[in-house]
């Protein structure tokens, strides 16, 4: 007959414990109660025969006994830990995605939820990137590209079109109220990739803009809405990474007028693993999700 183990929960709930010296930092690791952490301590010093903990007040320590216990089963529940989740991936496919990073942290991140759920046996891994030179590394099973939709080689699905919109956090607004166009002139300008954008509203508007080649010039969006955020200027953006920003009451549509955002977002792979399960699924769901109505639009 095999010897008899302490119950994993006892042993998790003595690590965790030993690892903070605390029950409640225990019970917070572990989502349980702090009652249920000092019950299983308890079951496991009955089942040792021994104490574990010296108790002294708020204070907790590990007596001599609880500290070498603590150094062997460590590792041990580590490495349980560790080959558990190593057989539980073998039976789950991966798929590794390239993102644009304003992307994914405007649209993509809060959303992946739902793919999880509607596929869990897909392990998703997300790398952000600015790639849209239009090769995909081998490592790389999809990625949404930013860009006119003109790559060679490649599978390519137009995810949305989107406008550009004139955004400025409401305290700027508050200090520098802009009732029309010529308003902006009083502003500074936060620019992406270029001066370009900036330069195509003013001639839309029909206004001149003198300040229209100043200002910040970012790579990234995500840095400029950030600098919109802390009421730096005002910003041209894709309405679609913005509207998070928007929805929040983070940032405000300045004025009415929009122009369609020459580029678009796409989700492209190469041709050869087209008809990959992980590969279609994804993309069939991006497409779909990408395209649900936003109820908060526009409020």
């Amino acid at each position: 007959m095999g010897k008899r183990l302490p119950p994993l929960n006892s042993l998790k709930a003595f690590e965790s414990s030993a690892k903070h010296l605390s029950f409640t930092k225990a019970a917070e690791e572990l989502f349980v109660t702090q009652a249920a952490v000092s019950h299983q301590i308890k079951l496991l010093e009955d089942f040792l025969g021994l104490e574990l903990f010296v108790r002294k007040n708020r204070l907790l320590e590990l007596t001599e006994k609880g500290k070498w216990y603590y150094g062997e089963i460590s590792p041990i529940l580590q490495k349980l830990a560790s080959v558990t989740e190593k057989i539980c991936s073998q039976n789950k496919s991966t798929l590794t995605i390239s993102v644009p990073q304003t992307f994914a942290i405007q649209w993509l991140v809060p959303r992946l939820i739902h793919f999880n759920q509607r596929y869990p046996d897909i392990d998703v891994r997300i790398r952000a990137a600015e790639q849209d030179e239009g090769i995909l590394n081998k490592d790389i099973d999809v990625a949404i590209y930013y860009g006119y939709g003109n790559w060679e080689n490649l599978q390519v699905a137009l995810l949305a079109k989107a406008d550009l919109v004139m955004l400025a956090s409401p305290k700027l607004l508050q200090e520098k109220p802009i009732h029309s166009a010529v308003d902006l002139q009083q502003h500074k300008l936060i620019h992406i990739h270029h001066h370009e954008n900036w330069q195509m509203m003013a001639h839309a508007l029909g206004v001149e803009l003198p300040n229209v080649q100043d200002g910040v010039v970012f790579s990234h969006t995500l840095m400029a809405l950030q600098t919109a955020l802390y009421g730096q200027g005002l910003i041209l953006a894709n309405q679609m990474l913005a509207q998070q920003e928007i929805n929040q009451g983070n940032l405000q549509i300045v004025l009415p007028m929009k122009l369609p955002d020459p580029k678009s977002f796409y989700v492209v792979n190469n041709l050869v693993r087209n008809n990959e399960k992980t590969i279609q699924a994804f993309r069939d769901w991006i497409i779909q999700e990408i395209n649900q109505p936003d109820i908060n639009k526009e409020k």
